[in-house]
């Protein structure tokens, strides 16, 4: 049995979601303690917390990142600035307290899903070190196929990525639902599939004839008035349950609801995350993306998407019925364009052999 600390960042559900899924595989024959902030916290505590205690899972929280909000829309430039501040006053103290953590329970491999502070203190003591996240696919997909401003983008982004895991040899997995080709010089980047957890892996898709919605809480109320007008019935998650609106119906975070939901919905529409858009596909779901204008690894999975021929995608700031109603009139299409990823777009059995064969080769 190998001890693994294993960190990821806090922001949205999908880092949360991937650590889940794998230590849900690895805690019946390893030891885990999880660094989680924020959001990823949040969503963990009702697995790993104090009153959900699981053998051989620990549950630590941590300090992270976290976008910032101006008027209900992603603010940028608010957003880097509290970043550069987090490096420059919070993020030391937190990898000392993590080494201290190293030194005295000396971990045979760290894994962090994109937090900064564990790669630092691993490397500090020595211990192997494991990246498995997105936004990788920043730094070592080759994204020539994406319009310029996306393309400068993921090459600026592509320095933060450095610069949380540092310049040294560490093993590196990407999870995402689109595969282009690695970079010169990134060949040892092992690309893997969305990290599925069981119960969605298990569901029998089926075409209910309604629309899935996951909103961000500052999503604009004009979104809402155009959903209500697409003809569909819409289940939205994310903005709590209220009453009925028309066509549309609000539900509280459920899990298990959800993913029922999405297994029988006729298609979804949500922000692009890949942990999201992943599930989606692999049940054969045609998706109707609305990434913020700013969220540019968001647009940058959309655009992925819709070269997919899967779905289709608009800015959040630019959602109008319209774009909408064309989606929907193509369901057709994307449904046959999802059929050969429906059951396969798979990456956690990957993704455990990853972590399983360098702890094989550590020993």
């Amino acid at each position: 049995m190998a001890k693994i600390f294993y960190s990821m960042a806090g922001e949205g559900r999908g880092h949360a979601v991937r650590v889940r899924t794998l230590v849900e595989h690895l805690r019946h024959e390893h030891e885990l303690v999880l660094f989680a902030p924020d959001d990823a916290y949040d969503f963990l505590m009702k697995s790993y917390g104090a009153d959900n205690a699981v053998e051989n899972v620990q549950l630590v929280r941590i300090e992270g990142l976290k976008f910032r909000y101006t008027g209900g829309k992603l603010d940028l430039f608010k957003s880097i600035w509290c970043g550069l501040k987090y490096a420059g006053f919070e993020l030391p103290s937190i990898v000392n307290g993590l080494f201290k953590q190293i030194e005295s329970e000396r971990p045979d491999l760290c894994i962090s899903d994109f937090d900064p502070a564990l790669p630092r203190a691993a490397r500090r003591a020595g211990v192997p070190l494991m990246s498995l996240d997105h936004q990788h696919v920043l730094l070592a997909y080759d994204l020539r196929g994406l319009p310029l401003l996306l393309r400068r983008y993921a090459w600026w982004m592509s320095w933060s990525v450095r610069a949380y895991y540092g310049r040294g040899k560490y093993a590196a997995v990407t999870s995402s639902f689109y595969t282009p080709p690695l970079k010169s010089g990134f060949e040892h980047v092992r690309q893997v599939g969305p990290m599925l957890r069981d119960d969605l892996a298990a569901m029998t898709p089926s075409n209910g004839g309604y629309l899935l919605s996951y909103l961000r809480p500052s999503t604009p109320a004009c979104v809402l008035e155009s959903l209500g007008t697409c003809g569909f019935d819409v289940r939205i998650y994310g903005l709590d349950e209220r009453p009925r609106d028309g066509r549309l119906s609000f539900h509280a975070i459920d899990e298990r609801a959800f993913v029922e939901d999405l297994a029988g919905c006729a298609a979804l529409v949500s922000a692009a995350g890949n942990q999201l858009l992943g599930e989606a596909l692999f049940l054969g779901k045609p998706v109707f993306a609305i990434p913020e204008e700013l969220h540019h690894e968001q647009r940058i999975n959309a655009c992925f998407l819709k070269q997919m021929g899967a779905g289709d995608w608009v800015t959040l700031e630019r959602f109008t019925a319209a774009p909408l109603l064309r989606f929907l009139s193509r369901l057709d299409e994307y449904r046959a364009n999802t059929a050969p990823l429906a059951g396969r777009l798979n990456g956690t059995q990957d993704a455990l052999a990853a972590i399983n064969s360098l702890l094989a080769n550590l020993g």
